[in-house]
């Protein structure tokens, strides 16, 4: 019922041209008039990922056009996302030079948004990227000679153990231990989480979701043929490492000095500033996602601290009556503890797609002002389904 009403409201839209020039967007713009219904023609891969915003992937965020308009609608001196993710309204911020908080429970998006929004001396940066792949080469060519570099890189991880190749671990795990030996090892970690992301045992299909490692040759439904398991992480290594690079210099020549505070909490706790006069955020969607089992290679790998139990909705809990009422009560927490830092009649922005008609603003301290419905109809991999989205704007009361 909830797609099909929202359906029908939005339907008509798709015979206009969607809305791309995001510079347009003033203050004064209507709601009305912003037509977010994009296809793959209107709004490319390549620009919904650029820069940063692809350091790495990430289910179950936004695009980053979607915060840019609202930002430049809006224009507050303050933005905080309390469900910061991969750190796509941050970033954004950046870009406008506008200051901005994240505040999120997982150890992973914490750092993932601290390196995108990090500042960074490119001469040095790029000495020590070329600097790390050239040592790893040389590992590399030692590992088929000398068997006591091999046990150099051993592990007793299961994880490790049941889920990479012999070979793969060995490169992983010397590229982890090079790491310390540079200035900017968070950005390295983030390269690294992502080779090792690709260079799993798992099918060329599936790198979303997997159940169980795949260690022999399978029937790939992706590239129609017999794949093999990857047996390797060095071309992965080398050609995240280098992609990192390379959009980390895009970036820094449209990052603003803006103030990016990314804090590891919980939200419905976190210690905040008093004056956020917007909140812009896209909440977990109930039982879809277990945000940290997604990087559960990250957190085996870099050793990064575990807080799934402090999860809101997560995938394992369902979708059950239960599981929708822990959601929302959830959901409302953060927003009255957020309300308590933000300004009189400061804005909250929540993208969401709230099928199950959860979201009532006066239950957060909040009064609706707005809705901005669009269809979301590109999707990735495994999860093209198309389905519907709400940005909720509301005040405080």
């Amino acid at each position: 019922m909830y797609d099909n009403v929202i359906a029908q409201k939005i339907a008509h839209q798709y015979k206009q041209q969607p809305l791309t020039d995001f510079a347009s967007v003033k203050p004064e713009t209507r709601l009305d008039t912003l037509n977010l219904n994009w296809r793959e023609r209107d709004l490319p891969e390549y620009q919904r990922t650029k820069h940063v915003h692809r350091l790495h992937p990430y289910l179950g965020k936004f695009i980053p056009q979607l915060v840019e308009i609202f930002l430049r609608k809006y224009r507050p001196r303050l933005v905080y996302d309390p469900f910061a993710g991969s750190g796509t309204t941050l970033v954004e911020a950046s870009a406008l030079g506008i200051d901005s908080i994240g505040t999120d429970v997982s150890a992973f998006n914490v750092l993932l948004s601290k390196v995108k929004t990090a500042d960074y001396n490119i001469p040095l940066l790029e000495k020590e990227i070329y600097g790390i792949l050239s040592r790893l080469d040389t590992y590399k060519i030692k590992f088929s000679k000398d068997r006591k570099v091999n046990k150099l890189f051993l592990t007793k991880n299961r994880y490790i153990q049941d889920w990479f190749a012999p070979n793969t671990q060995r490169e992983l795990l010397c590229y982890l231990r090079l790491i310390k030996d540079y200035t900017y090892q968070d950005l390295l970690k983030i390269a690294l989480s992502r080779s090792a992301r690709s260079a799993r045992l798992v099918t060329h299909y599936d790198l979303d979701f997997p159940k169980e490692p795949q260690a022999k040759p399978y029937y790939c439904y992706k590239h129609n043929r017999t794949c093999q398991p990857v047996e390797e992480a060095y071309k992965f290594l080398s050609r995240y490492t280098i992609d990192t690079l390379d959009r980390v210099k895009e970036f820094s020549k449209i990052k603003t000095k803006a103030k990016v505070v990314v804090k590891h909490a919980d939200s419905r706790e976190v210690e905040l500033p008093k004056g956020i006069d917007m909140v812009f955020t896209s909440p977990p969607y109930i039982g879809l996602i277990d945000y940290h089992e997604q990087h559960k290679y990250a957190y085996e790998l870099l050793g990064l601290k575990n807080n799934e139990t402090r999860e809101i909705g997560p995938a394992k809990n369902g979708q059950s009556q239960q599981a929708k009422q822990d959601y929302i009560k959830g959901i409302n927490d953060v927003l009255l503890h957020t309300r308590n830092y933000m300004v009189s009649k400061g804005l909250a922005l929540v993208v969401v797609n709230d099928k199950y008609g959860l979201y009532k603003a006066e239950d957060a301290g909040f009064k609706e002002i707005g809705r901005v419905e669009r269809h979301v109809n590109r999707r990735t991999g495994r999860r093209e389904g198309a389905f519907y989205e709400s940005i909720l704007i509301w005040q405080k009361a």
